[in-house]
């Protein structure tokens, strides 16, 4: 008698069950059909309604808007109103999510601090300082980057770039290969195969000039960290140092895509092969615009490239002969 009920109690609630879950789709269904002409509801979130977007009846208003309650016109603007922190980054050692005492001595009104308050703030900065770098691999790390940071924006290199030379030197730090090195020379590194990863490549002379170590130990540095980390970098493409230097020569358009030309049709020749990307940009530079009959010198372009106007002049014949040889054989 008792298992009797048991089944026919349970059998109740698998019918219940069954109903209430109807009820939800049928609910469901309403909230997202028109009840005049079963058309699809849309929401509309400049009004705070939502309508049918076939007859256009208006099915809920007054919405609620789960954005911010201010507005802003410009990027600055939002930043300045917005109360969330930053992403976070590996550029900042701790990835941007430890907190940071600014240093402007005022208030949360803006008034200025008193003499008192001012030596306490200071105090809390230095403390502030220890705690974000406690030992020495953090402290490391947050020297390698400020040094990231100040050579990359010497060299005019993106976010993007910065962004990947902070991973390299990560990956050096925790896989030890640091001892025996500089810190100035794993960054360096790191920062010079972050380029030519990213597709923005810099020429070594210009990296080892804005680098505190010299070109020797940058090279040297560099051939052990791409050993070592197998990171995959291809060689540098020519092409991709022409806009940079037509930008600082002032040459036109049409000279440009010429320098772009000469290049291919060398790749196709395989003229570049073993030569060096740079001399071989700057060559194009110079060669495209006395193709266009423009005034350029080739003064002007190892100034700008930095490469000796021999280079150039070597570089120059051979891409004229195999464009010659491109126009000859089409």
């Amino acid at each position: 008698m008792t298992d009797q009920r048991i089944n026919i109690n349970s059998d109740r609630h698998r019918t219940v069950s069954s109903e209430e879950k109807t009820d939800r789709e049928t609910e469901t269904e309403r909230t997202t059909v028109c009840s005049e002409c079963g058309g699809k509801l849309i929401t509309d979130d400049e009004h705070g309604e939502t309508v049918c977007a076939e007859c256009g009846l208006v099915a809920e208003e007054d919405e609620i808007d789960p954005g911010p309650e201010w507005r802003a016109f410009n990027s600055s603007e939002r930043d300045e109103k917005s109360r969330v922190g930053a992403p976070t980054t590996h550029m900042m050692h701790d990835r941007g999510l430890s907190t940071t005492i600014g240093w402007q001595d005022r208030d949360a009104y803006g008034n200025s601090l008193t003499g008192r308050q001012r030596q306490k703030m200071q105090r809390l900065r230095t403390w502030n300082e220890r705690f974000r770098t406690r030992d020495s691999k953090e402290r490391n790390l947050k020297q390698a980057l400020g040094e990231i940071e100040r050579m990359a924006s010497a060299l005019g290199l993106p976010k993007t770039v910065r962004e990947t030379a902070s991973v390299i030197y990560r990956r050096a730090l925790a896989e030890d290969l640091l001892p025996g090195r500089s810190i100035e020379g794993v960054a360096t590194a790191a920062l010079y195969g972050a380029a030519r990863q990213t597709g923005t490549p810099r020429s070594i002379d210009e990296v080892a000039a804005v680098s505190r170590i010299d070109a020797m130990e940058f090279k040297r540095t560099y051939r052990y960290i791409v050993r070592e980390l197998n990171l995959e970098i291809e060689p540098a493409d020519p092409v991709s140092y022409v806009g940079r230097f037509a930008s600082e020569l002032d040459i036109s358009e049409e000279a440009e895509r010429r320098a772009r030309e000469l290049l291919e049709s060398a790749k196709k020749d395989d003229v570049t092969s073993g030569k060096s990307p740079v001399g071989l940009a700057a060559a194009a530079v110079y060669a495209a615009p006395r193709l266009t009959n423009e005034k350029i010198t080739q003064s002007e372009v190892s100034e700008v490239t930095d490469i000796s106007e021999v280079t150039i002049r070597n570089r120059y014949k051979e891409l004229l002969e195999a464009g010659e040889q491109t126009r000859a054989a089409t």
